[in-house]
């Protein structure tokens, strides 16, 4: 069994930054990819970012490639989103996942066993 947790959402105003952190427990972390989904009122789940096991390899949604960055801590068990220039159509609930039978970086949602709770991203214009 796999327990994320995520903090750090908030409300920001455009052009600002948040920092995403995801904490997993209960098993080998370094083995796992992990990845950030979002959700938007009224709209369906989309792939953000994803990252291997090591953090070697990384795959971002065009919407978010070249202002958002992920990466983990492996010791630390923990897995970040660093967003930067943060637009109003960013907004939305931010989820960490974990593949447990996936080393590389995948986007599919139905790859991942494991989801966090969600932390709330509110970026006003």
């Amino acid at each position: 069994q796999v327990a994320l947790v995520e903090s750090g959402g908030g409300l920001v105003q455009a052009g600002g930054s948040l920092r995403l952190s995801c904490v997993a427990s209960g098993r080998t972390f370094s083995r796992d990819a992990m990845g950030w989904f979002r959700q938007a009122p009224g709209k369906e789940r989309e792939f953000v970012a994803g990252i291997s096991g090591s953090g070697i390899s990384t795959n971002y949604a065009d919407s978010v490639k070249g202002r958002f960055t992920i990466s983990r801590d492996n010791v630390k068990n923990t897995v970040y989103l660093q967003m930067n220039s943060l637009k109003p159509e960013d907004t939305a609930v931010y989820s960490c996942a974990a593949a447990i039978r996936f080393f590389s970086p995948t986007v599919r949602a139905g790859n991942y066993d494991y989801w966090g709770q969600g932390t709330q991203v509110t970026v006003s214009s």
